[in-house]
């Protein structure tokens, strides 16, 4: 099922099945949202939950026993339900299932609401506990965008700009298993705000910054000044990622933790920055994007 969402300066239309963005699109008619040709990749905007990035050949612990999910968790490829609807804003819900259950063995409530204002989207994910036990999850956004945006822009014609002049080194990806090397860092940024896109930087799988003061991002135009803007307060990390096949958009995700690293164990609860919720507890995540 497909609900739209409209105001003066955007119209965004969301599907339940992921509850993930299918386009966002501007009164001009330009829409900004990657828009999911399987020859590149076939996501759009998908939402992480109960993890974020791969698990050790795909399993972990945990107190209540075995973990088996796919990268990123289940609630990007289930079916949610629209649970309340207005012009300008929807809310979808996941509930814990058996197919859940057999990979994720919790009760939970996963809700994902879609609002506008003005020229912005903002989304936020409410995580329930409905258990009677500690629930140990993670969460992230990973809404990809097209580039270029207008014509007559290049892919190269765009560049990360960043809140903050930072010093950053991101953590390496192992290409066999996901895995993050936590120990072996490249130099992305000495005392500067921002980057040129380049194909290929994305060699490596994502760039991962996980030590930024900076919450906010935007992704610009040199050229025709058009581009998108992320703020991600509460989220402690930023991924960029494109694939190595020199494709067309780029994704900004936020996230809160990350896949297992190389040097962590498989213990579900002992991930980097990994979440928890009391049982009957609620925590909410938010990050908004505007669009110029």
């Amino acid at each position: 099922m497909i609900v739209t969402l409209k105001n003066e300066c955007l119209t965004v239309t969301v599907d339940t099945l992921g509850a993930q963005q299918l386009s966002v699109t501007a009164a001009n008619g330009t829409d900004y949202l990657w828009y999911g040709d399987p020859d590149h990749w076939k996501g759009r905007a998908p939402h992480l939950f109960p993890t974020v990035g791969r698990l050790r050949n795909g399993r972990a612990t945990c107190a209540r026993g075995e973990i088996n999910m796919p990268q990123h968790g289940f609630a990007r490829i289930s079916e949610f339900t629209v649970e309340s609807v207005s012009d300008t804003s929807v809310t979808m819900l996941l509930k814990d299932s058996e197919a859940t259950l057999s990979q994720y063995p919790y009760h939970f409530e996963f809700r994902v609401t879609h609002s506008l204002c003005g020229n912005a989207v903002t989304t936020t994910y409410r995580v329930t506990n409905t258990d009677t036990d500690v629930m140990p999850f993670g969460v992230g956004g990973h809404p990809g965008f097209r580039l270029p945006l207008v014509e007559g822009d290049s892919f190269e014609d765009y560049a990360i700009e960043f809140e903050y002049a930072e010093t950053a080194d991101c953590p390496q990806v192992d290409l066999t298993s996901g895995l993050i090397m936590q120990n072996v860092r490249n130099r992305m940024l000495t005392d500067s705000n921002r980057f040129d896109l380049r194909h290929p930087l994305f060699r490596g799988d994502a760039l991962i910054f996980d030590t930024l003061r900076s919450r906010k991002v935007r992704l610009v135009s040199g050229k025709s000044g058009h581009g998108v803007e992320m703020v991600f307060a509460d989220f402690p990390i930023i991924a960029f990622w494109t694939p190595a096949t020199d494709s067309p958009f780029i994704c900004l995700e936020p996230w809160v933790t990350m896949a297992t690293g190389t040097d962590e164990d498989d213990v579900f609860e002992h991930k980097q920055n990994m979440q928890s919720a009391a049982p009957g507890e609620s925590k909410e995540y938010t990050y908004t994007v505007s669009v110029f």
